[in-house]
């Protein structure tokens, strides 16, 4: 396995949340809406110049949950994604290493998410394109 480079950081938050958070990065930042795959909550993926998006954002927090603070010291980060290179490898160094993670393929999407949690308990994603894969490993 070998790690590239950032892929994109996660917001997590309630349906009514998704409007206010993505003006703000739409309109303060300059990012703006890109393609997304059908995923079953809503959400935006934000895109700056480049083709691949910066932010997820996914309203899986049901309405109940707390809203939208800036008082919180990581406010509603859920994970940040790392692009990699090699899943069959990752695969196996994780269960090397007995590290838990949970791998879920992108439906209608070429990509392949490896899920774990770090030691300091921040959500941590591998994130693979399948169609670069099949060179790899």
């Amino acid at each position: 396995m070998r790690v590239t480079h950032i892929d994109h950081y996660n917001i997590r938050l309630r349906p009514s949340d998704l409007a206010v958070v993505r003006d703000f990065y739409v309109n303060a930042i300059g990012l703006h809406e890109g393609p997304r795959p059908k995923f079953s909550f809503p959400g935006y993926w934000l895109y700056g110049g480049a083709e691949a998006a910066i932010l997820h954002l996914a309203a899986t927090l049901p309405e109940s949950a707390p809203p939208l603070s800036q008082d919180k010291s990581t406010g509603q980060f859920d994970h940040i994604s790392l692009k990699a290179t090699g899943v069959e490898s990752a695969k196996q160094r994780l269960q090397e290493l007995s590290i838990p993670f949970e791998a879920r393929p992108v439906v209608g999407w070429r990509l392949m998410q490896l899920f774990l949690t770090d030691p300091a308990g921040l959500k941590v994603e591998l994130t693979f394109d399948m169609e670069r894969e099949a060179h790899i490993d």
